[in-house]
């Protein structure tokens, strides 16, 4: 089995991704188009809130991603620190730019979805209030590579602004768990026993669940198809700018 190092060679990742990509966003699109169309046409309304319980299909995914695409610039902004590989770091930096998409749509989906629910457009939550947070330290992030003109360094910076960040990405996760207080609910849809009713708590009905769980692979695969791609153009925008660069100095 070949080593995973491999890939942090930028030829191999590249063509790799090359090979991959279009498989992946075929995947993604099918997926996200079956789960769309299933949970906003062929659901029932919600006893309680009604048609407005099918904008799950998008604010769940949305915030589950924003969240989980945190931990992934965590993860690869360490083997940036420990090993120096340029691939990871620039995966990182591909993600980040998907990353605050999804954390805006979670944001904007919530606010239509809590209005009419709670009777207001926002609250200082706990969850609500860290996810913000979470959504300004991406574009902190994004800001900090665009700010600094050596690569390295600014690799350098924003690893560690990653791994200051991930507090609040783990805030926006649990905080429902850290505070009683607060009007978000609790997890209802990754808890163990949420689905086969092994335990007390609310629960997503599989009627919508079903269809939420492929909206769900459909982000996921959306969002590994934008992070190869990203990654991609980093890779050679990096190689085109070392070019220029050498030529500069003939």
């Amino acid at each position: 089995m070949a080593s995973i190092w491999e890939y942090a060679n930028p030829v191999k990742f590249s063509k790799t991704a090359s090979t991959v990509l279009p498989w992946v966003s075929v995947l993604a699109a099918v997926t996200l188009a079956v789960g769309l169309v299933w949970g906003f046409f062929f659901t029932p309304d919600d006893f309680r809130q009604g048609s407005t319980v099918k904008i799950i299909y998008i604010h769940v995914p949305s915030a589950m991603m924003a969240i989980n695409i945190w931990a992934m610039m965590l993860v690869t902004s360490l083997i940036w620190l420990i090993r120096r590989h340029h691939v990871s770091v620039l995966a990182a930096k591909g993600a980040a730019s998907v990353g605050v998409v999804m954390t805006l749509i979670a944001l904007i989906t919530g606010a239509v979805w809590g209005q009419p629910m709670w009777g207001t457009w926002w609250v200082w939550d706990p969850r609500l209030t860290s996810f913000l947070i979470l959504f300004l330290f991406y574009l902190g992030y994004l800001a900090l590579w665009e700010a600094i003109d050596d690569p390295d360094t600014a690799a350098d910076l924003t690893s560690v602004l990653c791994i200051v960040g991930s507090v609040f990405a783990m805030l926006s996760r649990y905080a429902v768990n850290f505070w009683n207080q607060g009007l978000h609910q609790g997890a209802s849809v990754m808890r163990a026993g949420a689905v086969t009713g092994t335990d007390t708590e609310e629960k997503v009905s599989n009627i919508f669940f079903y269809p939420l769980l492929l909206c769900i692979i459909g982000f996921v695969l959306l969002f590994v198809a934008l992070v190869f791609l990203r990654t991609r153009t980093e890779i050679h925008k990096r190689r085109t700018s070392a070019l220029l660069a050498r030529e500069r100095l003939s």
